[in-house]
């Protein structure tokens, strides 16, 4: 008779979705898409590129203000790929009441949503929703207006660094040295040039808002918690999400979680919370990596390392450095 073999504890891997492997994990650490009360407010038919960081983003974020809401929700969504991909004549992937208007006006469209809602007293909460191109330039002026009234609206600005819609066009939010069809990788300074652009969550917090944050699709945890806290509060606030795009970043359809994380880890995207104009709380790099390490899987940066460009790659390494410095995003006692 032969020996029984030895018995082995199963492993589950797939601990992001709803398979068993996941419903077998304690509910805490299960993510809102693995819930059973998921919302599913962006359902499947969307016409998003493979591996698109704004589809999986505003999934989870509007899934995550559904559940805080108790599922009184509405969302007003900026002319931009989220709005475009979800909503091709006459179908639409949105399971949640959804408007669209203009490419600049979805803070003024959503404050006027909010004050109709406030008067009938409907206890129904408002999402604006947006590119960085619908937000940090067309849309600026009106949502700068909105926090300067501290109208009662969560904005979510689902941030890919340039015009991706309409063919990978430069915006206020393009990284410096990034190729992107009107910043091409040509003469001697190629890609987008150093000195230009904005990092919003900072004019944001200049506001002085009750809440403002920064988030990515490679911590959904840490993107539920935000959208959750936000959703909490009354007055504008406004969450800030680093989503790749494979097409316009020219990185493979399956490492948009490992580039958005690689962003995290060298600085170049810090994550932090303020409130009324004050940082609050910063997420601490756990593996510091060198910027070269984020640059080096996108096309939009290979000039730099094509052409030896040695000084541009150390310039993008020290607004890494000033990123850690400023936000707190190392450990006490770690070498920064």
């Amino acid at each position: 008779m032969s020996e029984q073999p030895a018995i082995q504890k199963v492993k589950f891997y797939q601990t992001g979705t709803h398979t068993v492997g996941n419903r077998l994990m304690d509910a805490d650490d299960r993510s809102v898409q693995a819930s059973m009360d998921r919302s599913n407010a962006i359902t499947s038919g969307h016409r998003a590129c493979q591996g698109c960081g704004e589809a999986l983003g505003a999934r989870y974020a509007l899934d995550a203000a559904m559940m805080a809401a108790g599922g009184k929700l509405v969302a007003v969504n900026a002319t931009g790929c989220l709005e475009v991909f979800t909503t091709p004549y006459p179908e639409t992937s949105w399971q949640i009441p959804w408007l669209h208007s203009l490419f600049g006006n979805a803070p003024a469209v959503a404050t006027g949503v909010a004050a109709a809602y406030r008067v009938k007293n409907k206890g129904i909460k408002v999402v604006a929703q947006g590119g960085d191109g619908g937000t940090t330039d067309i849309g600026f002026g009106c949502l700068s207006g909105m926090w300067e009234r501290n109208d009662d609206v969560l904005y979510i600005c689902y941030d890919n660094e340039a015009y991706m819609n309409t063919g990978v066009q430069r915006s206020s939010a393009t990284p410096p040295t990034a190729r992107t069809a009107t910043t091409p990788a040509v003469g001697d300074a190629p890609g987008n040039i150093f000195g230009t652009g904005k990092f919003l969550p900072q004019i944001a917090m200049a506001h002085n808002i009750p809440y403002v944050a920064t988030a990515s699709v490679a911590k959904l945890h840490d993107l539920e918690a935000k959208i959750e806290k936000a959703m909490s509060i009354e007055g504008s606030r406004y969450i800030h999400i680093m989503v790749p795009c494979p097409l316009g970043w020219g990185s493979a359809a399956e490492a948009t979680i490992k580039v958005a994380r690689m962003a995290i880890e060298s600085g170049i995207f810090p994550l932090f919370e303020a409130e009324n104009g004050v940082v609050t709380d910063s997420y601490k790099i756990r593996r510091r990596v060198p910027v070269t390490e984020y640059l080096k899987l996108q096309k939009r940066f290979a000039h730099l390392f094509k052409g030896g460009d040695q000084e541009r790659i150390d310039s993008l390494q020290r607004m890494a450095d000033h990123n850690i410095k400023r936000y707190n995003l190392m450990f006490e006692g770690v070498d920064q």
